[in-house]
């Protein structure tokens, strides 16, 4: 077989293991409303069964990079894909919710062992004028499988319950298994890392925390959450840890977990900065995306899949187009556009979505963000991991990977609990407007179940279920009652998602200020900070 054919081939095993990865960050956003039902849940823990896989995924991926270094990239993506595909096993098997965020960390852990490995490899694989392809193919299967995950994932949970988004990764990661045994090659780079534990235990614990802080804040009113501990001192305590973090990879002069030095590279810190925003931005629109076709517009998840599917039949189109004309134009260019066409996708779906809005209505702003998307993966992966020398290839796809899941972790903690609270924001005044609908003797009552503690709780778990109404009422009105309690609830999540959705449209157009700062690339050549030599790259590592 041809070297370039073997190179190929060997991409096309380590991106079907690398495929399911992304998928499982979003394939759960459809399963939300169902979990909250099945399992006897509220909307903060059923996040957790996302932000928990994300933590698990980001916190580990900067050792696991030197792990491959120093074992070989093909021993610990194999070592991932068994503990993901095994942990895959177990969510769908877990009865609870407790047990299925348990499962959810072990497969984020199985993630962010193989992940790494699949970028260091393309630049064994393939040579530098060779590599933008090869990154575009990697960056096309991200995009896709992001945007993949809800279709896939409508159809499964329609037809064969939540479990089965779980139960689908353990064939197709068997057959991953198979195929990098066959077709991958065992390189060993050799390289005889040290492993930071101070680093690795500040970085974990403080981002913990924030995100703790963060997604459960609304749960616990912003208030104490026991022993005299507040969410404020949590939060305070998570930025002090990662604030701790960065001084000790200052001050380690062994081997940091993260090599501060890289940050030199001017292109790497903007495309870094930016590929937190696209996390961020990903993972919150399909999580509001798929929460209000499916608890406000009553749609099934096979159809709320079905409706997305326009926005990955066009980032898949596309994302390969971007990636070769990645080699040919500065990248730069191609991820900006990316951005602003993400970016005004989601704002024409903040003016477009009504509580009783036309599914069809929503299809030309996805069109939108699955053509945002299409270009940028490939473009902001060339220009980012291009950007430095051979020698910090790895330590860049690290960080550049948990830059993009730290993304997605804040991201659906924001949203979570902005969605929750706008919600209960809107629920006492969409109640007093419905209100005047039923006697008056009657209207007082029928307030009070969506205001304080009770329309907090209705926020938190009203997601396609019956709403509460006062016991008391007398059946003609109880019958009025309930009618309008359904349309208050769709209303005020109306609400409440129109607002949210502006929070990822602010954070992508952060993203676009940082990529409009890059100097870029072009076929595949490191940008000229660092084109002199690998060399002078190698002398920063040895500082």
């Amino acid at each position: 077989m041809p070297k370039r054919t073997k190179s190929w081939s060997a991409l096309f095993a380590l991106c079907m293991g690398f495929f399911m990865v992304m998928l499982d960050i979003s394939i759960v956003n459809i399963a939300v409303p169902s979990m909250v039902r099945e399992l006897g849940t509220d909307l903060t823990a059923v996040i957790w069964v996302t932000s928990v896989y994300l933590l698990a995924y980001a916190v580990p991926i900067l050792p696991a990079s030197r792990l491959g270094d120093r074992f070989g990239p093909k021993r610990v993506f194999v070592a991932g894909l068994l503990v993901f595909t095994a942990a895959s096993l177990w969510c769908g098997l877990s009865g609870d919710v407790e047990t299925l965020i348990v499962a959810r960390a072990v497969q984020g852990f199985g993630a962010a062992l193989l992940t790494p490995q699949t970028t260091a490899f393309i630049t064994h694989l393939f040579p530098p004028d060779e590599r933008g392809p090869a990154m575009g193919a990697w960056g096309s299967v991200a995009g896709l499988a992001m945007i993949a995950g809800p279709v896939l994932g409508g159809v499964l949970v329609d037809n064969f319950g939540w479990e089965w988004i779980f139960f689908a990764n353990v064939p197709v990661g068997l057959i991953a298994l198979v195929l990098t045994l066959v077709l991958v090659p065992d390189w060993r780079p050799g390289n005889s890392h040290r492993f930071d534990v101070p680093g690795i235990l500040l970085f974990g614990a403080g981002l913990v925390c924030v995100v703790f802080g963060i997604q459960n804040g609304q749960t616990y009113g912003w208030g104490t959450v026991g022993a005299g501990i507040s969410i404020f001192d949590i939060i305070v305590a998570g930025v002090l840890l990662l604030g701790g973090f960065v001084l000790w990879q200052l001050v380690n002069r062994r081997e940091p977990l993260l090599p501060l030095r890289i940050f030199r590279h001017r292109d790497f810190s903007l495309g870094t900065a930016s590929a937190v925003a696209v996390g961020f931005g990903m993972t919150s629109m399909l999580l509001l995306l798929v929460i209000y076709v499916q608890s406000v517009l009553g749609l099934s998840p096979a159809e709320a899949g079905l409706l997305i599917a326009p926005l990955a039949l066009v980032s898949g189109g596309v994302a390969p187009f971007a990636g070769r004309l990645s080699d040919r134009v500065n990248p730069k260019y191609l991820l900006m556009f990316g951005l602003l066409s993400l970016s005004g996708g989601l704002c024409v779906l903040s003016l477009v979505i009504i509580p009783a809005s036309s599914p069809q209505a929503l299809i030309p702003a996805l069109l939108f963000c699955g053509l945002g998307v299409g270009f940028t993966f490939s473009p902001m992966n060339n220009v980012t991991i291009n950007s430095v020398g051979r020698s910090l290839v790895g330590s860049a796809s690290g960080i550049f990977n948990t830059a993009r899941q730290v993304g997605g972790v804040l991201g659906g903690a924001a949203v979570g609990v902005l969605l929750q609270a706008q919600t209960s924001a809107s629920m006492p005044v969409r109640a007093n407007e419905a209100a005047a609908a039923l006697p008056a003797e009657f209207r007082q009552r029928f307030v009070s179940g969506f205001t304080g503690e009770a329309g907090s709780a209705a926020a938190a778990t009203e997601f396609g279920g019956s709403p509460a109404v006062p016991a008391d009422l007398p059946s003609e009105v109880a019958a009025q009652a309930r009618e309008l309690a359904a349309q208050i609830t769709g209303a005020a999540l109306t609400d409440a998602v129109k607002t949210a959705f502006l929070l990822p449209v602010g954070v992508l157009l952060l993203g676009l200020l940082c990529s409009a700062g890059l100097r870029g690339t072009r076929r595949g050549l490191p940008s000229h900070h660092d084109s002199r030599t690998d060399g002078r790259s190698e002398q920063l590592e040895r500082r």
